[in-house]
Protein backbone atom coordinates (compact mmCIF):
# COMPACT_ATOMS: atom_id res chain seq x y z
CA UNK A 1 0.00 0.00 0.00
CA UNK A 2 1.29 3.44 -0.93
CA UNK A 3 1.84 5.83 1.91
CA UNK A 4 -0.89 8.29 2.39
CA UNK A 5 -0.13 11.84 1.21
CA UNK A 6 0.40 14.41 3.89
CA UNK A 7 -2.56 16.48 4.66
CA UNK A 8 -2.88 19.76 2.85
CA UNK A 9 -1.85 22.83 4.72
CA UNK A 10 -4.52 25.26 5.50
CA UNK A 11 -4.59 28.29 3.23
CA UNK A 12 -2.74 31.27 4.47
CA UNK A 13 -4.57 34.32 5.42
CA UNK A 14 -4.76 36.99 2.87
CA UNK A 15 -2.91 40.20 3.56
CA UNK A 16 -5.08 42.88 4.76
CA UNK A 17 -7.64 40.44 6.16
CA UNK A 18 -8.77 41.11 9.60
CA UNK A 19 -7.25 38.99 12.34
CA UNK A 20 -9.25 35.98 13.61
CA UNK A 21 -10.17 35.53 17.13
CA UNK A 22 -8.84 32.83 19.38
CA UNK A 23 -12.03 30.94 18.94
CA UNK A 24 -11.47 30.83 15.24
CA UNK A 25 -8.01 29.30 15.80
CA UNK A 26 -9.58 25.97 16.93
CA UNK A 27 -9.58 23.18 14.36
CA UNK A 28 -12.60 23.19 12.23
CA UNK A 29 -15.37 20.78 13.07
CA UNK A 30 -15.40 17.58 11.09
CA UNK A 31 -17.30 17.93 7.94
CA UNK A 32 -20.05 15.65 6.97
CA UNK A 33 -19.46 12.89 4.51
CA UNK A 34 -20.90 14.83 1.61
CA UNK A 35 -18.79 17.76 2.67
CA UNK A 36 -15.68 15.56 2.80
CA UNK A 37 -16.52 14.20 -0.52
CA UNK A 38 -17.07 17.63 -1.85
CA UNK A 39 -13.90 19.05 -0.34
CA UNK A 40 -11.40 17.05 -2.39
CA UNK A 41 -13.25 17.80 -5.41
CA UNK A 42 -13.01 21.37 -4.49
CA UNK A 43 -9.34 21.07 -3.60
CA UNK A 44 -8.59 19.02 -6.55
CA UNK A 45 -7.54 15.71 -4.64
CA UNK A 46 -8.26 12.49 -6.49
CA UNK A 47 -11.00 10.38 -4.91
CA UNK A 48 -8.97 7.14 -5.03
CA UNK A 49 -6.36 8.67 -2.82
CA UNK A 50 -8.99 9.72 -0.35
CA UNK A 51 -10.44 6.19 -0.30
CA UNK A 52 -6.97 4.77 0.26
CA UNK A 53 -6.42 7.19 3.10
CA UNK A 54 -9.77 6.29 4.63
CA UNK A 55 -9.06 2.56 4.29
CA UNK A 56 -5.64 3.06 5.89
CA UNK A 57 -7.20 4.97 8.77
CA UNK A 58 -9.79 2.27 9.31
CA UNK A 59 -7.08 -0.42 9.14
CA UNK A 60 -4.96 1.49 11.63
CA UNK A 61 -7.94 1.85 13.97
CA UNK A 62 -8.81 -1.80 13.67
CA UNK A 63 -5.18 -2.77 14.22
CA UNK A 64 -5.10 -0.64 17.32
CA UNK A 65 -8.29 -2.22 18.54
CA UNK A 66 -6.99 -5.69 17.76
CA UNK A 67 -3.69 -4.94 19.44
CA UNK A 68 -5.47 -3.63 22.48
CA UNK A 69 -7.69 -6.67 22.54
CA UNK A 70 -4.72 -8.99 22.05
CA UNK A 71 -2.87 -7.27 24.89
CA UNK A 72 -5.88 -7.69 27.10
CA UNK A 73 -6.09 -11.38 26.16
CA UNK A 74 -2.36 -11.79 26.82
CA UNK A 75 -2.81 -10.26 30.26
CA UNK A 76 -5.74 -12.56 30.93
CA UNK A 77 -3.81 -15.57 29.65
CA UNK A 78 -0.84 -14.64 31.80
CA UNK A 79 -3.05 -14.21 34.83
CA UNK A 80 -4.85 -17.50 34.12
CA UNK A 81 -1.50 -19.22 33.53
CA UNK A 82 -0.26 -17.93 36.86
CA UNK A 83 -3.42 -19.08 38.54
CA UNK A 84 -3.17 -22.45 36.77
CA UNK A 85 0.42 -22.77 37.94
CA UNK A 86 -0.59 -21.96 41.48
CA UNK A 87 -3.45 -24.44 41.27
CA UNK A 88 -1.12 -27.03 39.78
CA UNK A 89 1.27 -26.57 42.68
CA UNK A 90 -1.59 -26.83 45.09
CA UNK A 91 -2.91 -29.87 43.23
CA UNK A 92 0.51 -31.52 43.38
CA UNK A 93 0.66 -30.74 47.07
CA UNK A 94 -2.80 -32.15 47.59
CA UNK A 95 -1.96 -35.18 45.46
CA UNK A 96 1.18 -35.75 47.50
CA UNK A 97 -0.82 -35.43 50.73
CA UNK A 98 -3.51 -37.72 49.31
CA UNK A 99 -0.86 -40.26 48.33
CA UNK A 100 0.63 -40.10 51.81
CA UNK A 101 -2.82 -40.38 53.32
CA UNK A 102 -3.64 -43.33 51.07
CA UNK A 103 -0.37 -44.97 52.06
CA UNK A 104 -1.14 -44.44 55.75
CA UNK A 105 -4.69 -45.67 55.24
CA UNK A 106 -3.43 -48.78 53.46
CA UNK A 107 -1.02 -49.45 56.31
CA UNK A 108 -3.79 -48.95 58.83
CA UNK A 109 -6.10 -51.22 56.82
CA UNK A 110 -3.40 -53.86 56.81
CA UNK A 111 -3.05 -53.53 60.57
CA UNK A 112 -6.86 -53.66 60.95
CA UNK A 113 -7.01 -56.74 58.71
CA UNK A 114 -4.41 -58.43 60.87
CA UNK A 115 -6.31 -57.40 63.99
CA UNK A 116 -9.54 -58.73 62.50
CA UNK A 117 -7.83 -62.00 61.72
CA UNK A 118 -6.54 -62.21 65.27
CA UNK A 119 -9.98 -61.33 66.61
CA UNK A 120 -11.58 -64.01 64.45
CA UNK A 121 -9.10 -66.55 65.77
CA UNK A 122 -9.71 -65.38 69.33
CA UNK A 123 -13.47 -65.58 68.77
CA UNK A 124 -13.19 -69.11 67.43
CA UNK A 125 -11.07 -70.14 70.39
CA UNK A 126 -13.48 -68.41 72.77
CA UNK A 127 -16.48 -70.19 71.24
CA UNK A 128 -14.70 -73.53 71.50
CA UNK A 129 -13.74 -72.77 75.08
CA UNK A 130 -17.32 -71.72 75.87
CA UNK A 131 -18.72 -74.88 74.32
CA UNK A 132 -16.18 -76.96 76.22
CA UNK A 133 -17.05 -75.13 79.45
CA UNK A 134 -20.77 -75.64 78.78
CA UNK A 135 -20.29 -79.34 78.14
CA UNK A 136 -18.12 -79.62 81.24
CA UNK A 137 -20.69 -77.67 83.29
CA UNK A 138 -23.52 -79.91 82.07
CA UNK A 139 -21.50 -83.03 82.78
CA UNK A 140 -20.53 -81.73 86.23
CA UNK A 141 -24.16 -80.79 86.86
CA UNK A 142 -25.31 -84.32 86.05
CA UNK A 143 -22.58 -85.84 88.25
CA UNK A 144 -23.32 -83.45 91.15
CA UNK A 145 -27.05 -84.11 90.97
CA UNK A 146 -26.48 -87.86 90.87
CA UNK A 147 -24.22 -87.72 93.94
CA UNK A 148 -26.71 -85.49 95.78
CA UNK A 149 -29.61 -87.80 94.92
CA UNK A 150 -27.75 -90.90 96.11
CA UNK A 151 -26.76 -89.20 99.36
CA UNK A 152 -30.33 -87.98 99.94
CA UNK A 153 -31.68 -91.46 99.26
CA UNK A 154 -29.29 -92.99 101.80
CA UNK A 155 -30.27 -90.35 104.35
CA UNK A 156 -33.94 -91.13 103.76
CA UNK A 157 -33.28 -94.83 104.28
CA UNK A 158 -31.38 -94.14 107.50
CA UNK A 159 -33.81 -91.64 108.97
CA UNK A 160 -37.02 -93.16 107.63
CA UNK A 161 -38.12 -89.73 106.41
CA UNK A 162 -38.67 -88.47 102.89
CA UNK A 163 -37.55 -84.92 103.79
CA UNK A 164 -33.92 -85.35 102.53
CA UNK A 165 -35.14 -86.92 99.28
CA UNK A 166 -37.74 -84.19 98.77
CA UNK A 167 -35.13 -81.47 99.36
CA UNK A 168 -32.71 -83.08 96.90
CA UNK A 169 -35.42 -83.45 94.24
CA UNK A 170 -36.50 -79.80 94.62
CA UNK A 171 -32.88 -78.65 94.36
CA UNK A 172 -32.39 -80.76 91.23
CA UNK A 173 -35.57 -79.31 89.74
CA UNK A 174 -34.39 -75.72 90.30
CA UNK A 175 -30.90 -76.36 88.91
CA UNK A 176 -32.26 -78.15 85.86
CA UNK A 177 -34.70 -75.28 85.22
CA UNK A 178 -31.75 -72.85 85.08
CA UNK A 179 -29.83 -75.08 82.66
CA UNK A 180 -30.47 -74.59 78.91
CA UNK A 181 -29.02 -77.93 77.82
CA UNK A 182 -31.64 -79.98 75.91
CA UNK A 183 -29.85 -83.18 76.90
CA UNK A 184 -31.05 -82.68 80.47
CA UNK A 185 -34.74 -82.51 79.50
CA UNK A 186 -35.29 -86.27 80.20
CA UNK A 187 -33.68 -85.76 83.61
CA UNK A 188 -36.12 -82.91 84.39
CA UNK A 189 -39.09 -85.12 83.46
CA UNK A 190 -37.78 -87.97 85.62
CA UNK A 191 -37.31 -85.56 88.54
CA UNK A 192 -40.93 -84.41 88.16
CA UNK A 193 -42.22 -88.00 88.25
CA UNK A 194 -40.11 -88.96 91.27
CA UNK A 195 -41.12 -85.76 93.07
CA UNK A 196 -44.82 -86.52 92.60
CA UNK A 197 -44.34 -90.10 93.75
CA UNK A 198 -42.39 -89.08 96.86
CA UNK A 199 -44.99 -86.46 97.78
CA UNK A 200 -47.81 -89.00 97.50
CA UNK A 201 -45.97 -91.73 99.45
CA UNK A 202 -47.48 -92.89 102.74
CA UNK A 203 -45.02 -93.60 105.55
CA UNK A 204 -45.62 -95.95 108.47
CA UNK A 205 -46.27 -94.82 112.01
CA UNK A 206 -43.01 -95.95 113.56
CA UNK A 207 -43.99 -94.70 117.00
CA UNK A 208 -47.23 -96.74 116.86
CA UNK A 209 -45.32 -99.84 115.74
CA UNK A 210 -42.85 -99.46 118.60
CA UNK A 211 -45.71 -99.09 121.09
CA UNK A 212 -47.35 -102.29 119.85
CA UNK A 213 -44.07 -104.19 120.02
CA UNK A 214 -43.61 -103.02 123.62
CA UNK A 215 -47.13 -104.20 124.37
CA UNK A 216 -46.34 -107.59 122.86
CA UNK A 217 -43.13 -107.84 124.85
CA UNK A 218 -45.11 -107.42 128.06
CA UNK A 219 -47.39 -110.32 127.08
CA UNK A 220 -44.65 -112.85 126.30
CA UNK A 221 -44.14 -113.96 129.92
CA UNK A 222 -47.85 -114.78 130.28
CA UNK A 223 -48.19 -116.76 127.06
CA UNK A 224 -48.77 -120.48 127.70
CA UNK A 225 -46.44 -122.95 126.04
CA UNK A 226 -47.80 -125.69 123.80
CA UNK A 227 -46.79 -128.53 126.26
CA UNK A 228 -47.61 -126.67 129.48
CA UNK A 229 -49.82 -129.12 131.51
CA UNK A 230 -50.86 -126.35 133.86
CA UNK A 231 -52.08 -124.17 131.06
CA UNK A 232 -55.82 -124.90 131.45
CA UNK A 233 -55.74 -124.31 135.20
CA UNK A 234 -53.60 -121.20 134.87
CA UNK A 235 -55.88 -119.94 132.13
CA UNK A 236 -58.97 -120.41 134.24
CA UNK A 237 -57.31 -118.88 137.27
CA UNK A 238 -56.21 -115.86 135.20
CA UNK A 239 -59.72 -115.46 133.80
CA UNK A 240 -58.86 -116.73 130.31
CA UNK A 241 -62.43 -117.99 129.84
CA UNK A 242 -65.32 -115.54 130.00
CA UNK A 243 -67.55 -117.93 132.02
CA UNK A 244 -65.20 -117.91 135.02
CA UNK A 245 -65.07 -114.13 135.10
CA UNK A 246 -68.89 -113.93 135.25
CA UNK A 247 -69.35 -116.83 137.78
CA UNK A 248 -70.42 -115.86 141.33
CA UNK A 249 -68.11 -116.65 144.25
CA UNK A 250 -68.49 -120.31 145.33
CA UNK A 251 -68.68 -121.74 148.81
CA UNK A 252 -65.66 -123.04 150.64
CA UNK A 253 -66.43 -126.65 149.97
CA UNK A 254 -66.88 -125.90 146.21
CA UNK A 255 -63.53 -124.18 146.10
CA UNK A 256 -61.92 -127.14 147.91
CA UNK A 257 -63.48 -129.61 145.50
CA UNK A 258 -62.33 -127.57 142.50
CA UNK A 259 -58.79 -127.46 143.83
CA UNK A 260 -58.72 -131.23 144.33
CA UNK A 261 -60.13 -131.80 140.80
CA UNK A 262 -57.55 -129.52 139.27
CA UNK A 263 -54.73 -131.23 141.07
CA UNK A 264 -56.04 -134.58 139.87
CA UNK A 265 -56.31 -133.29 136.30
CA UNK A 266 -52.72 -132.18 136.39
CA UNK A 267 -51.58 -135.71 137.18
CA UNK A 268 -52.85 -137.22 133.94
CA UNK A 269 -53.80 -135.35 130.73
CA UNK A 270 -54.70 -136.94 127.43
CA UNK A 271 -54.47 -134.66 124.36
CA UNK A 272 -53.69 -134.78 120.67
CA UNK A 273 -50.22 -133.64 119.67
CA UNK A 274 -50.16 -131.88 116.31
CA UNK A 275 -46.63 -130.50 116.75
CA UNK A 276 -44.23 -133.05 118.22
CA UNK A 277 -41.38 -130.52 118.54
CA UNK A 278 -43.40 -128.48 121.02
CA UNK A 279 -44.13 -131.48 123.21
CA UNK A 280 -40.43 -132.21 123.68
CA UNK A 281 -39.74 -128.88 125.38
CA UNK A 282 -38.70 -128.96 128.99
CA UNK A 283 -39.58 -126.12 131.40
CA UNK A 284 -36.05 -124.79 131.11
CA UNK A 285 -36.31 -124.82 127.32
CA UNK A 286 -39.64 -122.96 127.49
CA UNK A 287 -37.83 -120.19 129.38
CA UNK A 288 -35.27 -119.89 126.60
CA UNK A 289 -38.05 -119.96 123.99
CA UNK A 290 -39.68 -116.98 125.68
CA UNK A 291 -36.35 -115.16 125.83
CA UNK A 292 -35.71 -115.95 122.18
CA UNK A 293 -39.14 -114.54 121.31
CA UNK A 294 -38.31 -111.41 123.29
CA UNK A 295 -34.98 -111.08 121.48
CA UNK A 296 -36.71 -111.34 118.12
CA UNK A 297 -39.17 -108.63 119.09
CA UNK A 298 -36.36 -106.46 120.43
CA UNK A 299 -34.45 -106.96 117.18
CA UNK A 300 -37.51 -105.89 115.20
CA UNK A 301 -37.87 -102.85 117.43
CA UNK A 302 -34.23 -101.83 116.91
CA UNK A 303 -34.56 -102.42 113.17
CA UNK A 304 -37.59 -100.13 113.04
CA UNK A 305 -35.68 -97.46 114.95
CA UNK A 306 -32.83 -97.79 112.44
CA UNK A 307 -35.34 -97.80 109.55
CA UNK A 308 -34.11 -101.23 108.50
CA UNK A 309 -37.48 -102.58 107.44
CA UNK A 310 -36.14 -105.74 105.82
CA UNK A 311 -34.45 -106.81 109.07
CA UNK A 312 -37.57 -105.86 111.04
CA UNK A 313 -39.75 -107.99 108.79
CA UNK A 314 -37.34 -110.92 109.14
CA UNK A 315 -37.38 -110.70 112.97
CA UNK A 316 -41.17 -110.39 113.04
CA UNK A 317 -41.53 -113.42 110.75
CA UNK A 318 -39.31 -115.48 113.07
CA UNK A 319 -41.29 -114.29 116.10
CA UNK A 320 -44.57 -115.22 114.37
CA UNK A 321 -43.27 -118.71 113.61
CA UNK A 322 -42.14 -119.19 117.21
CA UNK A 323 -45.44 -117.90 118.56
CA UNK A 324 -47.50 -120.15 116.31
CA UNK A 325 -45.34 -123.25 116.82
CA UNK A 326 -44.15 -123.33 120.44
CA UNK A 327 -47.08 -121.66 122.21
CA UNK A 328 -50.62 -122.84 122.82
CA UNK A 329 -52.76 -121.72 119.85
CA UNK A 330 -56.00 -122.40 121.75
CA UNK A 331 -55.22 -119.81 124.42
CA UNK A 332 -56.86 -116.43 124.11
CA UNK A 333 -53.64 -114.73 125.16
CA UNK A 334 -51.76 -116.49 122.37
CA UNK A 335 -54.46 -115.59 119.88
CA UNK A 336 -54.43 -111.92 120.98
CA UNK A 337 -50.61 -111.85 120.75
CA UNK A 338 -50.74 -113.46 117.30
CA UNK A 339 -53.31 -110.90 116.11
CA UNK A 340 -51.19 -108.02 117.40
CA UNK A 341 -48.10 -109.50 115.76
CA UNK A 342 -49.93 -109.81 112.43
CA UNK A 343 -50.96 -106.16 112.60
CA UNK A 344 -47.36 -105.16 113.25
CA UNK A 345 -46.20 -107.28 110.32
CA UNK A 346 -48.81 -105.77 107.99
CA UNK A 347 -47.82 -102.22 108.85
CA UNK A 348 -44.13 -103.02 108.60
CA UNK A 349 -44.66 -104.70 105.23
CA UNK A 350 -46.19 -101.48 103.92
CA UNK A 351 -43.28 -99.40 105.24
CA UNK A 352 -41.48 -98.94 101.90
CA UNK A 353 -39.73 -95.63 101.47
CA UNK A 354 -39.89 -94.19 97.94
CA UNK A 355 -36.75 -94.14 95.84
CA UNK A 356 -35.59 -91.84 93.05
CA UNK A 357 -34.55 -94.62 90.67
CA UNK A 358 -35.87 -92.89 87.53
CA UNK A 359 -33.93 -89.73 88.30
CA UNK A 360 -30.73 -91.65 88.96
CA UNK A 361 -31.10 -93.59 85.70
CA UNK A 362 -31.72 -90.40 83.69
CA UNK A 363 -28.74 -88.66 85.33
CA UNK A 364 -26.44 -91.59 84.56
CA UNK A 365 -27.59 -91.55 80.92
CA UNK A 366 -27.05 -87.77 80.66
CA UNK A 367 -23.56 -88.04 82.15
CA UNK A 368 -22.64 -90.81 79.72
CA UNK A 369 -23.92 -88.77 76.73
CA UNK A 370 -21.97 -85.70 77.86
CA UNK A 371 -18.80 -87.76 78.24
CA UNK A 372 -19.17 -89.32 74.79
CA UNK A 373 -19.79 -85.92 73.11
CA UNK A 374 -16.74 -84.43 74.84
CA UNK A 375 -14.65 -87.37 73.70
CA UNK A 376 -15.65 -86.73 70.09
Amino acid sequence: MNPAPPPAAPPAAAPGAPARSSASALPPAPLEAPALAAAPRAAGVPPGLLAAWAAAAVAIAMSALLWQKLSHMQHQLARQSAQAGTQAVEARTLAREARDTARDTAARLAVIDNSLGDLSAYRTQLEELLQSATRSHDENLAVDLEAAMRLAQEQSQLTGSVAPLLAALRTAEHRLARSADPRLAPVARAVQRDLERVRSASLPDVAGLLARIDQLLKQVDNLPAANDVGAPLASRQAGDTPGDAAAPPAAWWQRAWRTVANEAARLVRVSRIDKPEASMLSPEQVFFVRENLKLRLQGARLALLARQYEAARADLASASYTLGTLFDPASRRTQAAATLLQQIQAQTRAAELPRADQTLTALAAAASRAGSSEGR
